[in-house]
């Protein structure tokens, strides 16, 4: 019942709007001539398009809507609840009472709804219209909604959407930095109040920023192909060449080189450099083309404004490179150095581990293995192991029960065959309780006894167990590259058998599937056969 009146109020709703759509459109090349409403002297013609029309109407127009609709709700279009939905007819109600008359109620819409017009007889016909009806219903509902929120933001419902000056984002969208592809980025809406002051801070400091990150990429760079010659610092003994490159050259600064250093941006900040209120952001007078004090700038305002994006695309581009350079340079020990040298990454311990495969390598997403505690992860292993070889006797059980049974007794005192076992999950409830206490017995045997783990052997290597764990069998393979690419197979193999018994149980649990019906045999839902799927 609630998804038969969900359907009948979306094809109702998409109804709607499919004529509200086509009530944008057409006005825009034809009107009926004449009065819409005489006594006040409105015209057709002088009526608007889109929402303007709605101060148009009359207070008595209104009135005349709302009889209409409920006139065609509740009589001449009316949804009986023994139709399908969206199948229309009229009524004659008189108080409370719904007359039954051939010529006063009964009706039904056709196709188009045009009144008592037969309905389509190729049924397969019938349900493709039906659902394009539901389709064209749902893009109309869309199409109405786009169209009040541009009509109403910019004067038309295919308005220009710089006529909408209302918005905060029209003070910045024209600021440099607008680049393509992406255009005015502002993701985490920092200038949503439309703040220009907020806005000019801002920017100051992200050309700031980016001028120092482009200076420090090339101090990355350069000292690896040139240094100056002769001393840095006479007194302390130290030369340009004993300064290393990188983050390792902080330790080399003598503490009078960091009072300098500060000194010196000091004065650039509040000298040479200093914001003008009355200026762009970043434009300084003592400093021209390329930031040198008191050069001339660009005077061809195109090339100016192409030449000041460019600065601001490079010194992002910058910031992120330098930021990477330093996480780079404190792990492994140079900006471009090899990844291998982080030798203190927790991952390093377990990167050669078995398990690790195309395409993802070694895949810890949840971060467990983020503290290198060997022994935790020897531990997850064999749990893994267990877990893997578990599921995929588990899931052999689920398939091969479909096609062959033991003969004779499961539980002779129960008088239980195999046979009457069934598949899946409804076969717990056909285990006698001396069973369960058999596999509780069993299980630990296999788990303490046979098949106990042992420190000093690899996880889920016994030393009971031969090639594929057959007790006291020969092994382990003598082949190096061979046994390891079985491990990995067996892991592997386990991992897929793992999500596949979920899935079994789940199916099972759920429709009571197992077999062949578990995988191409359900049953449809309820409603997944219906218009509009």
């Amino acid at each position: 019942a609630t998804f038969k009146r969900r359907r009948t109020t979306e094809l109702k709703h998409g109804r709607v709007a499919m004529y509200a759509t086509m009530g944008y459109i057409v006005p825009e090349y034809f009107k009926f001539p004449g009065y819409c409403s005489m006594t006040s002297g409105i015209k057709f013609a002088d009526i608007g398009t889109g929402l303007s029309a709605l101060l148009k109407v009359p207070a008595v127009g209104w009135i005349q809507w709302v009889f209409f609709c409920g006139y065609m709700e509740l009589f001449a279009a009316y949804q009986d609840p023994d139709l399908m939905p969206g199948k229309l007819s009229s009524r004659f109600v008189v108080g409370l009472t719904t007359i039954k008359s051939n010529n006063l109620s009964g009706w039904v819409f056709g196709p188009f709804g045009v009144p008592n017009a037969p309905s389509i007889a190729d049924p397969e016909l019938r349900k493709k219209k039906l659902n394009a009806e539901i389709a064209n219903g749902r893009l109309a509902m869309m199409a109405i909604i786009g169209m009040f929120f541009q009509d109403g933001l910019t004067g038309s419902a295919w308005g220009d959407w710089a006529l909408y000056d209302a918005s905060p984002l029209r003070a910045f969208e024209n600021e440099l930095g607008v680049q393509a592809p992406v255009g005015f980025w502002d993701p985490a809406g920092m200038t949503k109040d439309g703040d220009a002051l907020a806005f000019r801070r801002r920017r100051e400091t992200e050309l700031k920023h980016g001028r120092v990150a482009m200076l420090a990429c090339m101090g990355y760079i350069v000292p690896e192909y040139f240094k100056f010659p002769g001393y840095l610092a006479p007194k302390a003994g130290l030369a340009f060449e004993d300064v290393p490159n990188g983050l390792a050259a902080i330790s080399k600064v003598p503490e009078a080189g960091w009072c300098q250093w500060f000194a010196f941006v000091g004065a650039l900040e509040t000298n040479i450099f200093a914001a003008d209120a009355s200026r762009d952001p970043g434009d300084y007078a003592n400093a021209g083309r390329l930031g040198l004090p008191f050069a001339d700038g660009i005077d061809d305002p195109e090339k100016r404004k192409r030449g000041l994006n460019a600065e601001l695309a490079n010194g992002r581009l910058a910031m992120m490179a330098t930021i990477g350079m330093f996480f780079q340079d404190g792990l492994t020990g140079s900006a471009w150095g090899d990844w291998a040298l982080y030798s203190d990454s927790p991952l390093r311990a377990f990167e050669n581990e078995l398990g690790v495969q195309a395409p993802v390598g070694f895949w810890d997403p949840a971060g467990f293995t983020k503290d290198g505690d060997v022994d935790t992860f020897k531990r997850r292993r064999e749990v893994e192991l267990k877990h893997g070889r578990v599921s995929m006797f588990a899931t052999m059980g689920y398939i091969v029960p479909e096609y062959f049974k033991f003969p004779g007794y499961l539980s002779p005192s129960a008088e239980l065959q195999f046979t009457d076992v069934p598949n899946g999950l409804s076969a717990i409830s056909k285990v006698p309780a001396l069973g369960w206490a058999q596999w509780f017995v069993f299980c630990g045997l296999v788990d303490f006894g046979l098949y106990r783990a042992d420190p000093s052997r690899d996880p889920g290597d016994y030393e009971n167990a031969g090639i594929l764990g057959v007790p006291n069998a020969s092994g382990p393979m003598q082949d190096a590259e061979g046994r390891k690419r079985k491990l990995n197979s067996e892991l592997a193999n386990g991992r897929l058998a793992m999500v596949a018994i979920m899935g079994m149980m789940f199916q099972d649990g759920t429709f009571g599937n197992t077999g062949p019906d578990m995988w191409g045999g359900l049953q449809p839902f309820a409603f997944e056969t219906e218009l509009g799927v």
